[in-house]
């Protein structure tokens, strides 16, 4: 059976404003239920919406960082349904006039690059939370707080040929977001949210024929994102050998991604845009958006993830694989420069970052936004070992005591004698007391067996409690075993 896999992705991202779309409820994640709420995001009669500045300068600006134009004129729509979540039985979102159009991303994979077609970027509002009781009454209930939280819907062409794509897709939103510091994207909270469409076309005899177009939703990470839509692959082929539907025969349907069974289940059929009745919000006026307005937007862009990564590698010469580890969080590439500026060595940085300070951050489940321990002690702490102060075991011990204290990496090696020995003279006697305690070890080397020599390095990293300096007191040990 031969056939292509056609995806679209509808990527929601919850904005950062400090107050909501369309009223000035603060808008923030989590709180006691209904605990920030209004007449006007609770849809109450005679209420009034009044557009949100930033909700439109954000949407400027990521129109412009994905490549699109920026309509001189758009409008808000009302979008009907009705559906608990959502108080005022209507959406304001924007249909027929939206804000951006026609951008372009570029996606990397293992099968290579493909340009993935913007079709828009259009400005609405978030709907409520429905929380169904896991308590075995059967009892649900809406948290109002998110209703109202500006959103912008990032829409693209059907271009994506793979689940893989579709997931390099969506983490590239993900992270253009985050650089734009418009969102945290946060997909466990909801803040960074893809609803995706695919479906196959099949080759048979020459004809070339389209199953039914499927949106998944449900999925909460980018592993979830490329598992669902390789399910949903299989699924529909397997349904097309079966039963031979069209999309013309069976039309849309809306099926849930089920992490715990790793299958999508089928949830409604889908609506058509007639359904929503969509009509032009009558309380907001159209917006006017000037080329002014715009280009004082561009200046805010800055450096964008790609930009970033070429930087990383030509100008301070980091492997590919290790730049985008470093560049796929904007926080985690900000600090990275931060401790560049206090210690100007690209690689060895990378290394510790990517080492020591990831596993550290992985084993507590804590971003970089929250480590305690700043850019410049950690520079301070590569430069104590580069100096050769500390050995480098020596340095992987004081950055956990930095990193649970909060505390300088000088501040700590004073405080508990933890500086190397590099004096000659002291190693020089540590070096003579060993030897003369371990006789065999020494003839044994002097003797041609050169592996002994481990085994009194040992001795002497014992005998100095683990401070000797190993460069300087093998080079001694050498010289006293040869002379």
């Amino acid at each position: 059976m031969k056939y292509d896999v056609i995806i679209g992705c509808e990527v929601h991202v919850q904005l950062s404003t400090k107050s909501k779309a369309f009223c000035t409820c603060r808008n923030v994640f989590g709180g006691e239920p209904n605990s920030r709420v209004c007449p006007v995001c609770l849809g109450l009669p005679g209420s009034l919406p009044v557009p949100n500045k930033e909700h439109i300068r954000s949407a400027i600006k990521a129109g412009r960082a994905l490549g699109c134009s920026i309509a001189p004129l758009t409008k808000f729509d009302r979008k009907n349904y009705m559906y608990p979540d959502l108080p005022k039985a209507y959406q304001i979102s924007q249909y027929d006039m939206p804000i951006c159009n026609n951008g372009m991303l570029t996606v990397f994979t293992q099968e290579g690059t493909r340009d993935i077609r913007i079709l828009r970027i259009h400005m609405e509002e978030d709907t409520g939370k429905n929380i169904h009781a896991d308590d075995g009454s059967h009892e649900s209930y809406v948290d109002y707080n998110r209703s109202g939280t500006p959103l912008l819907e990032i829409v693209s062409e059907p271009d994506m040929r793979s689940p893989a794509e579709a997931a390099a897709f969506v983490m590239s939103i993900h992270e253009i977001m985050q650089y734009l510091e418009i969102s945290d994207c946060n997909m466990e909270e909801g803040s960074l949210r893809c609803d995706a469409n695919i479906n196959l076309w099949v080759y048979e005899e020459e004809k070339k024929y389209a199953t039914p177009i499927v949106e998944i939703k449900n999925m909460n990470s980018f592993k979830a994102i490329q598992a669902a839509l390789e399910y949903e692959v299989q699924r529909q082929a397997d349904e097309w050998q079966n039963h031979r539907l069209t999309r013309e025969a069976a039309g849309k349907s809306t099926r849930g991604w089920n992490e715990a069974s790793g299958k999508t289940i089928l949830q409604r059929t889908k609506e058509e845009e007639a359904d929503y009745r969509y009509f032009p919000e009558p309380d907001l006026k159209p917006l006017s958006i000037s080329a002014d307005l715009i280009q004082s937007i561009e200046k805010t862009i800055g450096e964008l993830p790609k930009e970033k990564r070429e930087r990383f590698m030509h100008q301070l010469g980091l492997s590919e694989t290790d730049t985008i580890v470093l560049t796929t969080e904007k926080a985690f590439a900000d600090y990275f420069e931060q401790i560049l500026t206090h210690y100007p060595n690209p690689k060895k940085t990378a290394n510790w970052l990517l080492g020591e300070v990831k596993k550290y951050l992985n084993a507590g489940n804590i971003s970089i936004s929250d480590f305690r321990t700043t850019p410049a002690h950690i520079a301070e702490l590569l430069l104590l070992q580069e100096s050769g102060k500390i050995s480098g075991k020596m340095a992987k011990d004081v950055f956990i005591k930095m990193a649970a204290t909060g505390k300088a990496a000088q501040e700590i090696v004073s405080a508990e004698g933890l500086s190397q020995i590099s004096d000659r003279g002291e190693l020089e006697k540590i070096v003579i007391e060993v030897i003369a305690a371990n006789p065999g070890s020494a003839d044994d080397y002097r003797n041609g067996k050169l592996q002994a020599i481990k085994f009194l390095m040992g001795q002497v990293m014992k005998a100095s409690k683990g401070k000797a300096n190993p460069q300087e007191a093998e080079k001694l040990l050498s010289e006293k075993l040869s002379s």
